[in-house]
């Protein structure tokens, strides 16, 4: 049925010319370039998500354990230091800085954040002595805090990847399942129509030239 409405289509439309046909021909090549070139930054950037997939499931991996680390040192500061010291310094804490930075994957951007130096140490260092349980616990949860803010950056890669490569899909699964078949069947209409014309000429000319035949 699709093939009927697509040649009935193509009847009205089309011009049954080899000049046409020849455009046609070049629309085809470009779409099945395009599709090439398509397929081949979609294989990039699904060897690049599976990649990244591998290097968050190893940083969950050690998510725990990061955790299990700063909450135990935490209740040995809090344990030599007395809960109140502990809870001055870490308020008095101060994110620094975390600088953005974008790469390029196949023309997609990803964010990429910048964690060295992230957190500072409080004032409150200057003004009380802490053991050294205290700075051990604001080094685990500095630690923490990073792998945290690197799990968060990369799995929004992961969705930017995830959200190109269905993208990318789309358009190939459009030109290869609809573009290409669609060229396909116009260029063939247009030859079968001018090899029709061709020996429909033909034809006549026989016919002039036999009628000319017996005329003479």
């Amino acid at each position: 049925m699709a093939n009927g409405r697509r040649k009935r289509k193509m009847k009205n439309d089309v011009k049954t010319t080899r000049l046409e046909l020849i455009k046609t021909k070049n629309r085809r090549r470009v779409a099945a370039k395009g599709l090439s070139l398509l397929k081949m930054k979609r294989s990039s950037l699904i060897l690049e998500f599976f990649k990244l997939a591998r290097t968050i499931t190893l940083l969950r991996a050690n998510l725990n354990d990061h955790v299990l680390r700063a909450m135990d040192s935490t209740k040995i500061a809090e344990a030599q230091a007395g809960r109140a010291n502990l809870e001055r310094i870490a308020v008095e804490q101060r994110i620094e800085r975390v600088s953005v930075d974008v790469r390029n994957v196949m023309g997609v951007r990803i964010p990429s954040l910048d964690m060295e130096n992230v957190v500072e140490r409080s004032d409150a260092y200057e003004l009380i002595s802490v053991p050294s349980s205290v700075e051990d616990t604001r080094k685990n949860y500095t630690t923490l805090l990073k792998l945290l803010i690197e799990i968060a950056e990369k799995e929004n890669s992961l969705r930017k990847l995830l959200h190109e490569i269905e993208k990318l899909n789309r358009r190939a699964n459009a030109i290869e399942n609809v573009v290409m078949p669609d060229l396909d069947a116009r260029a063939s209409y247009i030859k079968q129509r001018l090899e029709d014309l061709e020996r429909d000429q033909t034809v006549s000319l026989k016919f002039i030239k036999r009628k000319i035949g017996n005329a003479s």
